[in-house]
This record gives C-alpha cells, structure tokens and sequence, in this order.
C-alpha cells in the first residue's frame, strides 16, 4: 500500500453503498450488455448466411476468399462484442461508484439501443423491411425487444429518485501539501 509523502495528509471519505436503484441499474445495464452480444453473436454465428452475403456483395470472390472473410470477419466481430460488453461493465461500475459521468454515458447507449430498436420494430412492423430486401428473424426481433426493455428499465432506476441524492457532489481524496513554502 502506498503512504502519503512526509507533509502530506490524505484524507479520504467512506466510499458509501449505491442506493438500491443504482445497484439494480448496474447490474441491468450490464445484463443489456451481454444480452446484445449473445444477440450479436447468434447473428454472425450463421456462416451460411454470412457467406451468401458476401457473396452477393463481392460476386468476383472464390469460395477460398469468402471463407476467409467470413473467418475474419466472425472473429473481428467477437473481438467488437467482447470489448463493448467490458466498456459498459466498466462504466456501470463507476455509475454504481457515484460517478454522474458514467450514469450519463450509460444513459446516452442505452438511448441509442433504444432509439434503433424502435426503429427497427417499426420497419418491420411497416413491411419496409421487406419492401427492401432486408431479413429480420423471428429470434432477433426478440433479443431487440429484451434489450430494449432491460434498457429502458435500467435507465428509469439510475434517475429514480432515490438515487438523486447518491450522484450529488461528495467530499473526494485530498492531498495536501504543508502550508509553509
């Protein structure tokens, strides 16, 4: 453990416990998170599909080609889901350590997930998905829905009123040096 320099006090106050809400919200906001790359996960587990469109796509490619960038493009995609599933921990936990900053980031994700699953049900729901040739299955209208309702209900517990008062501003560690020159 690391002691303050001789003429420095530190000071430190009792890290307090997040309010219920926010404790709750932490661990939604986390559940969204893996929620997304299970959903992520699933689509770009279905390599027939993945090769078919690249295939349309890149109609120049030999099969050796499309295999490889499927390959790639599978682990690449794995890589993405796992590193923003430790983001939103990371910013979950400094949210549940009073961090105001992280509620609002948090809260500005989750809207986005939000915002696009909407979006996303509409299109569908309207047939445009259709009309343009685009697939939605079954199963991922139905992560996009858990998400967004996980979202939505991690978002309401972090600005619960209860929580109001846990990201007011608080007294932080201090050093301080002596007064004298």
């Amino acid at each position: 453990m690391r002691q303050p320099a001789p003429g420095r006090s530190k000071t430190a106050a009792p890290r307090p416990t997040p309010p219920k809400p926010v404790d709750l919200a932490r661990w939604l906001f986390i559940l969204s998170a893996v929620v997304g790359m299970v959903r992520f996960l699933v689509q770009v587990s279905d390599r027939g599909m993945l090769i078919d469109e690249l295939r349309l796509r890149q109609p120049t490619l030999g099969q050796d080609e499309l295999d490889a960038a499927a390959t790639g493009g599978t682990f690449f995609s794995l890589l993405l889901a796992v590193g923003l599933v430790l983001i939103c921990s990371r910013l979950a936990n400094r949210m549940a350590a009073g961090r105001n900053w992280a509620r609002v980031a948090l809260t500005v994700l989750a809207g986005a997930g939000i915002l696009f699953g909407v979006v996303r049900l509409i299109t569908v729901g309207t047939g445009f998905a259709t009309a343009y040739g685009l697939v939605v299955s079954p199963l991922d209208l139905v992560f996009n829905v858990i998400t967004m309702a996980i979202d939505v209900v991690a978002v309401v517990l972090a600005f619960h009123p209860a929580a109001a008062g846990y990201f007011r501003s608080r007294p932080v560690t201090v050093d301080r040096a002596p007064d004298h020159p």
